[in-house]
């Protein structure tokens, strides 16, 4: 059963103000603890390198790749991980723990049936046997010579080198079975993503063995208790939110859903969408939040964290700031709500596109923010891994 129901309605000024505060894009709530911008949004998607370096300097009062690239690799206070919707995720330890438990463990077991499957079909006489001893021999390798990427683990372990078959149709391909070892490995905690094989915007990443890089690693968890803790985290930046929000960021199903809401104690408000959740210590009216401004990445979570974006987004929007997939491109926000985009453009100019009159200050506001993040990039050029028909619209 859910906490005892709040009946009070909580309206979409509440919501962008709470957004606007609790994603820090309120310049008061800037930080330069990277590892507090991640916690405080649950997590950073990682699917774009890019994403997870722009949504971290967005929020900081400092604004340094180099302190991103610090807690990612030489601190290694943030973990990245595929996690929730099988996306690929950077964590504080505590929430890469909850996430694990929560949702990639399950994705684990289908990853090494599926492994199984295709070694068997690769002519491998004793799959199981095979796939232990490969994943032995590629953490042994890992553990005492790693971080590496794929390619050079294959050269190291050429016995490991099977061409296994991907795909059907127009889609088929070949790949070879340590690099799929090294994917199930992933997915199952033993071994983690770590520093990139070029430059922080490229997404080919060496591996490492959880034990080397990070030896707490994902500590034993409760399946139950850990989604509770991950549906916390998110109402604490999200909520309210909708059931239907949670489950689809988190990937559950209804029921698994329903009752990580129950274990919180998930106290229900009414909003436009209908019913929406809080916790119980978040019952009460936020106040109102100072302006703000500011542009995040495509795939930032203050885009991605609900199903039903409605009260952030103008419904004519969406065709023009997000992909067929329903990725949300770089987007330029005002006070806790999308007004536009941007793009990088050849020369290195940050080229905005608003779809709304915000006034002459916050449209200021906007461009100060485009020079600044022109400034930080400098030379580097990057292109957006989902990119919204805007992009070719500024490009």
């Amino acid at each position: 059963m859910l906490g005892v129901v709040a009946t009070r309605f909580v309206d979409t000024a509440e919501r962008r103000a709470r957004l606007a505060v609790r994603h820090r894009h309120v310049a008061a709530t800037h930080t330069d603890d990277v590892v507090a911008i991640a916690d405080g949004l649950v997590a950073l998607h990682s699917t774009d390198p890019v994403s997870v370096y722009l949504s971290a300097v967005a929020r900081m009062a400092t604004p340094s790749l180099a302190a991103v690239e610090r807690a990612l690799y030489v601190e290694r206070s943030l973990v990245r991980h595929h996690a929730m919707r099988r996306t690929l995720w950077v964590l504080g330890h505590e929430a890469a723990g909850l996430a694990h438990h929560a949702s990639t463990v399950d994705v684990a077991r289908v990853q090494r049936r599926l492994a199984l499957t295709m070694l068997a079909e690769g002519g491998i006489a004793r799959p199981e046997e095979w796939l232990a001893s490969a994943s032995a021999e590629i953490l042994a390798l890992l553990e005492s010579e790693g971080p590496l990427p794929a390619r050079e683990i294959g050269l190291r372990l050429p016995a490991l080198n099977v061409p296994l078959a991907v795909g059907s149709g127009s889609s088929a391909g070949v790949v070879a079975a340590h690099s799929r070892v090294l994917l199930m490995l992933g997915f199952e905690g033993r071994v983690v993503r770590a520093r990139p094989t070029g430059t922080w915007i490229n997404g080919q990443y060496r591996w490492a063995a959880t034990s080397a890089w990070w030896p707490e690693g994902f500590a034993e968890r409760e399946p139950r208790e850990a989604a509770a803790g991950l549906a916390r985290r998110w109402l604490a930046a999200f909520g309210p939110g909708t059931r239907a929000d949670l489950a689809w960021w988190a990937g559950w199903t209804v029921a698994v859903t329903k009752r990580a809401l129950a274990d919180v104690g998930a106290v229900e408000v009414a909003l436009e969408e209908g019913p929406g959740y809080v916790l119980p210590d978040d019952v009460e009216p936020a106040p109102s939040a100072p302006p703000s401004a500011v542009l995040l990445p495509g795939l930032d979570p203050s885009t991605m964290g609900w199903k039903q974006r409605g009260f952030h987004l103008a419904p004519e929007d969406v065709a023009l700031l997000f992909d067929r997939n329903g990725n949300g491109g770089p987007t330029a926000w005002v006070d806790g709500r999308i007004v536009g985009g941007w793009h990088q453009r050849a020369d290195g100019e940050i080229a905005l596109h608003l779809t709304a009159d915000v006034g002459a200050e916050a449209a200021a506001a906007l461009d100060a923010r485009a020079a600044e993040l022109a400034a930080l990039l400098g030379d580097v050029r990057f292109r957006v891994r989902f990119p919204a028909p805007l992009q070719a619209k500024l490009a």
